[in-house]
């Protein structure tokens, strides 16, 4: 069997993007009965669902071998990322019958940038770090404000509990703000570090109940503040690109985002045999 993740390493310190998301990292590792492998120490198939994964050695880049690959993908492939808006996975994509469907920006911020003063919490909500025990309303919340979200919406208990296994994962970097009365969530901002000098805004999820009271903004900053005070020269997020109202939220915090920054998701509209 090849080791998929140890090429995805090497082909991310090539192209200095990661050519698996976490999601399917953390199904090869832990789930691996789920995932469907083909190729060899060239380039690999992989296939979770009906979501699909190609990756082409950088050695062995305009070959041919991603054609074939594809060709080798089993029929319920219907959804695929391309990891960058790479002009060679929009060729083979185009030519098999695969249109563009998605589009996932990501946005960065240096550190360096002062951030806009921080909101005070409105009367009645509690900010504080994850405590053992909140797992069930941070999965609520989040099923509530992605629900329509194909992936950030589905994670479950266990996939929380994955994520939280991680050597990343700080209780504190996961900041909550509570309704003091009730005792329920209203909103959250997970943030990550992925090394001394990267950060994340990893998920924002507000309450739909929640919406209008400015907490999307109050918990973002408070993460902000956090992975500032860690010392990381820049934070990065993921946004859907036809998110305008996020966005608009991140690009008032000093965000940007360049066009070569895109990560672009590819659906079946055609057999590719």
């Amino acid at each position: 069997m090849i080791d998929v993740l140890a090429m995805a390493r090497l082909a991310e310190a090539a192209d200095g993007v990661a050519s698996l998301d976490e999601a399917t990292r953390l199904a090869v590792r832990n789930r691996p009965d789920t995932v469907q492998v083909w190729g060899d120490v060239r380039g690999f198939g992989l296939l979770i669902g009906e979501e699909l994964s190609l990756l082409a050695m950088p050695h062995e880049r305009g070959t041919g071998l991603g054609r074939r690959l594809l060709l080798q993908a089993p029929a319920e492939a219907r959804l695929a990322w391309s990891h960058g808006d790479h002009p060679a996975a929009r060729a083979l994509a185009a030519s098999h019958g695969w249109g563009r469907a998605r589009e996932l920006w990501v946005m960065r911020r240096p550190t360096s940038a002062p951030l806009p003063a921080r909101i005070a919490a409105p009367e009645g909500v509690d900010v504080r770090g994850f405590r053992p025990g909140d797992e069930g309303e941070v999965l609520r919340v989040n099923a509530a404000a992605f629900a329509h979200h194909p992936e950030q919406g589905s994670l479950s208990l266990e996939g929380l509990q994955e994520r939280m296994a991680e050597p990343w994962f700080s209780a504190d970097g996961l900041i909550t703000a509570w309704d003091a009365d009730t005792g329920r969530l209203l909103a959250f901002h997970w943030t990550k570090q992925h090394d001394a000098a990267h950060g994340e805004v990893y998920v924002v999820g507000v309450d739909p109940a929640a919406q209008g009271r400015g907490l999307g903004k109050l918990v973002t900053l408070a993460g902000l503040e956090h992975l500032g005070a860690l010392g990381v020269d820049e934070v990065v997020l993921y946004v859907e690109g036809d998110n305008t109202p996020a966005r608009s939220l991140y690009e008032g915090l000093g965000f940007t985002h360049s066009p070569s920054d895109t990560h672009v998701q590819y659906e079946r509209s055609a057999p590719a045999h």
